[in-house]
């Protein structure tokens, strides 16, 4: 209740990071601070070999690559400061705090992506509070990380995500959850499985066909509008008027559904007569 108002609903919205708030990889754009090759190539080959759970191999490489063992505190804090974001990022966050025709949304970050990294690349927008990602502990003499204390990743989003949920006391079909990469199809299926709503902003094969809605946008301001559209059933008109009441126009929105198809066309073998014996 906030001024003798009571909320219709409170919904919780987590969001993932890396390419879903953001244009790039924070292992990316660590390593080239660092000054360091190869990243993409390090991560494909742990994808290959299942090493390490999807969207942790940069927890990974910063605990036991040789290359990656320099990398400080600071060096997280930079990354984040060099993170390039998605345009809207503090007004959807604005507009889901403010409350939406009655229902209050709680808006929070989970993702694998170090800690310190987020905090950084979304200071001022999202409070380090709201913020979920890989936690390390570091020495306290050499400021070295000696170990992980947390990765959100994989089955590690769902437990953060349970801990809010219990925390917030917010229905499961009360979730929302959106993300870009194969590291959330464990959360997105989680809360699918429950009657939650789940938001894809890539075209990413693995998740698309879970998610609920796919969107696909340079503005994170989009993943409100599957929010209006499929959960508070507004009409596109009423969206538009919301969307321009904070001077902003949605100019283009086409609704397509995308089928993924392969065909395959089996060999033939040649039909061969047999020839008819005559007595």
């Amino acid at each position: 209740m906030k001024n003798g108002f009571t909320w219709q609903k409170e919904y919780l919205v987590a969001s993932d990071f890396d390419q879903t708030l953001s244009f790039n990889d924070s292992g990316i754009v660590l390593s080239e601070l660092l000054g360091r090759a190869g990243f993409k190539e390090k991560v494909a080959g742990m994808a290959r070999t299942h090493l390490v759970q999807q969207g942790g191999e940069l927890a990974y490489l910063l605990l036991h690559d040789p290359e990656y063992r320099c990398v400080r505190r600071e060096h997280l804090v930079e990354t984040g400061k060099r993170i390039r974001l998605k345009g809207n990022i503090e007004l959807l966050t604005r507009i889901l705090s403010d409350g939406i025709d009655g229902h209050r949304f709680s808006f929070h970050v989970i993702s694998a992506a170090p800690e310190e990294v987020i905090q950084s690349a979304l200071e001022g927008i999202v409070p380090p509070e709201n913020i979920y990602g890989t936690r390390f502990n570091f020495h306290p003499g050499t400021g070295e990380i000696q170990s992980i204390a947390r990765v959100a990743a994989g089955y590690g989003k769902v437990a953060v995500l349970d801990e809010l949920q219990n925390r917030l006391q917010v229905s499961p079909d009360q979730i929302i959850y959106m993300g870009d990469g194969s590291s959330d199809v464990h959360v997105m299926l989680h809360v699918n499985r429950r009657d939650g709503f789940t938001i894809a902003v890539s075209e990413n094969r693995f998740i698309v066909p879970i998610a609920r809605r796919t969107v696909l946008s340079d503005s994170a301001l989009a993943v409100l509008i599957p929010i209006l559209d499929s959960l508070l059933k507004w009409d596109s008109t009423k969206i538009r008027e919301l969307i321009a009441t904070y001077g902003i126009t949605l100019q283009n929105w086409d609704k397509i559904r995308t089928d993924w198809l392969t065909f395959h066309e089996e060999s033939r073998c040649p039909v061969v007569e047999t020839p008819t014996l005559v007595n």
